[in-house]
């Protein structure tokens, strides 16, 4: 008999497909024998034969641990993914273990997730609960309000948003399905200078001296200027609020640092609004507002000129909180290849979202139109 037939090469053969992991196809294709061959040799070999007693002891030993490695790996995963559920209540891990499609026995995911596999039994024969039926509804509206709100709102402007539309709710129930169910507002921070202090313009005072209430619109305004970052390079921003109400009542966008663009602001404000002689006017302090031609723009419309200190930006923070709504809400979730691009989306954010919709608790919970619609 040649060696490729000799007893030990059966034996090995027959060891290599019993032990390898491999398809007796695999094996008998390495091996360079029929299929039916090694079908045959480990049908004729005796069990003792197949597999010595101490190679099947370490074989079983390590069969033993790799499938508890494959668990313990499993079962962080599931910790790493479940970090919210597992404080969440029994309904929600439930319906986790449910969802379940790993190879995690029940009874072990339920003994993860803090739960019993009765309880797991009964849950499921148990029909939803009257609130549980109401959670699902105002899921939805959540979930529908989260889209329309350019994915901005967190628990306390969601629960006046959700009263709004009649759902009486409170912010701990709205706060505990946005938290369970992923809703979350993600919000960064990037910074570029647009102040140009160093001129030799004249400065006005601080009038405002962050007194940013008023009693009717047009009394005070505040104007400011941004960027924002495209492939094509920088775009500024320009804009004007009434403090009344936070309303951007005007707005221009360059892509040049220069004052005809805070003058394309003004312009559009007073187009608008035609405000009274004495409105008062605050800016910081940099060369587009202290020059001569905003200044004197300022003068033939009677309005009053202000001016932050220098450096401080607390002098000006309700222009400065438009502007980190817009960039958290807007500018920050896209790359923007084009100054184009940039403008159709802060024309369509201005007057599509945050004039009528956006809701200000220092306005009491409603948006910058129906505020002022509210007071006249």
């Amino acid at each position: 008999m040649s060696l490729k037939h000799s007893d030990e090469f059966k034996r090995d053969a027959v060891r290599i497909a019993l032990t390898s992991g491999l398809t007796r196809r695999q094996v008998a294709s390495d091996l360079s024998i029929g299929l039916s061959t090694l079908g045959k040799w480990i049908a004729s070999i005796s069990d003792e034969a197949k597999v010595p007693a101490h190679d099947a002891d370490f074989l079983r030993e390590n069969e033993r641990l790799r499938k508890e490695n494959r668990i313990l790996r499993e079962e962080r995963e599931i910790l790493k993914k479940a970090g919210n559920i597992l404080r969440g209540s029994k309904a929600v891990r439930f319906q986790f273990i449910t969802d379940y499609r790993g190879f995690l026995s029940r009874s072990r995911i339920c003994l993860l997730m803090g739960v019993t596999d009765r309880g797991l039994r009964a849950w499921k024969r148990r029909p939803p609960s009257l609130r549980q039926r109401r959670d699902l509804i105002l899921l939805a509206h959540i979930r529908e309000q989260h889209r329309l709100c350019l994915g901005s709102y967190g628990r306390p402007r969601m629960t006046e948003e959700l009263k709004a539309l009649g759902l009486q709710v409170g912010q701990r129930r709205v706060g505990r399905l946005m938290r369970q169910n992923n809703i979350t507002v993600v919000r960064t921070r990037k910074f570029k200078r647009t102040t140009d202090s160093n001129h030799t313009f004249n400065i006005t005072p601080n009038l405002l001296k962050q007194d940013f209430s008023t009693s009717a619109t047009n009394q005070k305004w505040a104007g400011d200027i941004t960027y924002v970052w495209t492939r094509e390079g920088w775009v500024y921003l320009a804009v004007i609020l009434d403090l009344y109400s936070r309303r951007v009542i005007g707005w221009a966008i360059s892509d040049r640092l220069k004052q005809d663009l805070a003058l394309r602001a003004l312009n559009m404000a007073l187009a608008l609004r035609k405000p009274p002689p004495g409105c008062i006017q605050h800016t910081d302090r940099g060369s587009q507002y202290c020059a001569h031609d905003y200044q004197k723009l300022l003068r033939q419309h009677k309005l009053v000129p202000s001016m932050s200190g220098k450096g401080n930006c607390f002098d000006n923070s309700a222009v400065e909180s438009f502007f980190k709504s817009l960039k958290a809400e807007l500018v920050w979730r896209r790359r923007w290849q084009t100054r184009r691009d940039v403008e159709v989306a802060i024309f369509e954010y201005i007057n599509g979202f945050y004039n009528p919709r956006r809701r200000h608790s220092t306005l009491g919970w409603k948006s910058p139109v129906a505020f002022e619609k509210k007071a006249a």
